[in-house]
């Protein structure tokens, strides 16, 4: 007799790594339809994750369905190269279309990290360059290669001893601007030190292939740099003939209001990590770059068995189609505003909230110490737990883990919106009660 899934889950530690299971909120699941998680008893939660930032087109939008399943009658698997086929075509030629400047070559792999493992590679074989520059704080991935460019968090790379061949300096925090300065004349100025000091005494700009940037800071805390910082890394990279590199893993396909980030923030990397949003939840990811780059790149260099996958290459199509048709790009704009003004009045009456940073529908919200205001950590996932007790999904970010991302589907509605921040300060107002409590 199979065993049920109540007998599954108590067994859980045994099944499975707790690298991989150990994650909030571990909410068992049966089904999941728009903007909803459904669980085994019935319960219904509004999901302000999609999936972190995967199902921007909704959980099983229809016309994804049906693109899976038309697909999974014609092939399964590639491998692209060995065979061809026209879902991995198609998906090219759509996505030239909506990238920025000349980005118009693609290597398809399965995940974010992949794409970033890609480009790093991409990047050193075309400068033949060995060193790579990032910004303390991002999250590039969980592979070697990736991790030695991630900062986001210390314990990802615990005895992992990413290699040497990555400098680091500090990514942009508007909020540490002087008192009656610009935060962008700041922020330009901080990096323009920055650079200078690792150029004297670190590493010379001629030995830099590339600089790796999220043009939003993701898993380390939802900062939003000025578009002047970006503006200037570019010039930098320009200056030296460093290749920039975009992480647009989690930025891209609408999260920011546009189809990708360097297009809300008027910049145009070299190269690009795209993944996660691309196929609303089957597995597909690219590294993209200009035909004149992907060129030099000639085959052994780099390669996949499962990448472009046709399944996952049919949702894309898919995905795209969805994007346009329901003008989803205009929907993450509009509600993403109304959502970031709807928490800046909750923050005004209530002290637990802190900084509330948003572009489109990519929100992070701070928990803070009523008394001193310091990140909240403790409070930032009572506030969370809380949250989901009354139905509504979030999830965390920040180096201390004090901020809620709100990244919900971009198919969501005004009235979820109001449905699931009306929830947020019921989950507040019960933690400061009991703030009061204990005081």
């Amino acid at each position: 007799m199979k065993p049920t899934f109540d007998e599954l889950y108590t067994r859980l530690p045994d099944l499975l790594a707790p690298s991989m299971a150990k994650d909030h909120p571990n909410l068992p699941v049966v089904k999941e339809e728009g903007c909803y998680y459904y669980g085994f008893g019935g319960e219904r939660y509004l999901d302000f994750t999609s999936g972190i930032a995967v199902a921007n087109t909704g959980h099983r939008h229809p016309k994804v369905v049906e693109a899976i399943k038309e697909g999974v009658d014609q092939l399964m698997h590639g491998p692209s190269g060995v065979i061809m086929y026209d879902s991995i075509l198609r998906v090219a030629d759509r996505l030239q279309g909506i990238l920025p400047g000349n980005l118009d070559c693609f290597f398809f792999a399965n995940s974010g990290t992949e794409a970033i493992e890609g480009a790093l590679k991409l990047a050193k074989y075309v400068t033949k360059r060995p060193y790579v520059v990032s910004f303390t704080g991002c999250f590039h991935g969980r592979s070697l290669g990736a991790l030695g460019v991630s900062t986001s968090k210390s314990k990802y790379r615990k005895f992992l001893q990413p290699n040497g061949l990555t400098y680091q300096i500090p990514y942009a925090d508007p909020k540490n601007s002087p008192d009656g300065e610009d935060p962008a004349v700041y922020c330009v100025n901080q990096l323009e030190k920055d650079v200078e000091m690792l150029f004297d005494h670190q590493v010379t700009p001629e030995e830099v292939a590339c600089m790796i940037v999220e043009p939003v800071l993701g898993e380390g805390g939802y900062i939003i740099p000025p578009k002047e910082w970006l503006q200037k890394v570019r010039d930098i990279c320009n200056q030296h003939g460093i290749l920039l590199i975009f992480d647009e893993v989690q930025t891209g396909f609408g999260r920011t209001g546009e189809w990708f980030a360097a297009q809300t923030f008027g910049v145009t990397p070299d190269i690009m990590a795209i993944a996660k949003g691309i196929a609303s939840g089957m597995p597909l990811s690219a590294t993209v770059a200009s035909k004149e780059l992907m060129s030099q790149w000639p085959m052994g260099t780099h390669g996949t068995t499962f990448g472009g996958n046709p399944l996952a290459c049919s949702a894309a199509l898919a995905t795209l189609d969805v994007i346009e048709e329901e003008n989803l790009l205009q929907n993450a704009r509009t509600l993403g505003a109304y959502a970031v003004d709807r928490l800046k009045a909750l923050r005004e009456e209530h002290r637990v909230i802190g900084d509330i940073r948003g572009v489109g529908l990519m929100i992070g919200i701070e928990i803070v110490d009523p008394v001193t205001g310091d990140a909240d950590g403790a409070g930032m996932m009572r506030v969370l737990d809380l949250s989901l007790e009354k139905g509504v999904l979030f999830y965390l970010c920040g180096k201390h883990q004090e901020v809620i991302r709100m990244i919900p589907p971009l198919v969501v509605s005004r009235e979820e919106i109001d449905q699931g921040l009306a929830v947020f300060e019921e989950a507040v107002m019960e933690y400061e009660k009991s703030l009061a409590v204990r005081g």
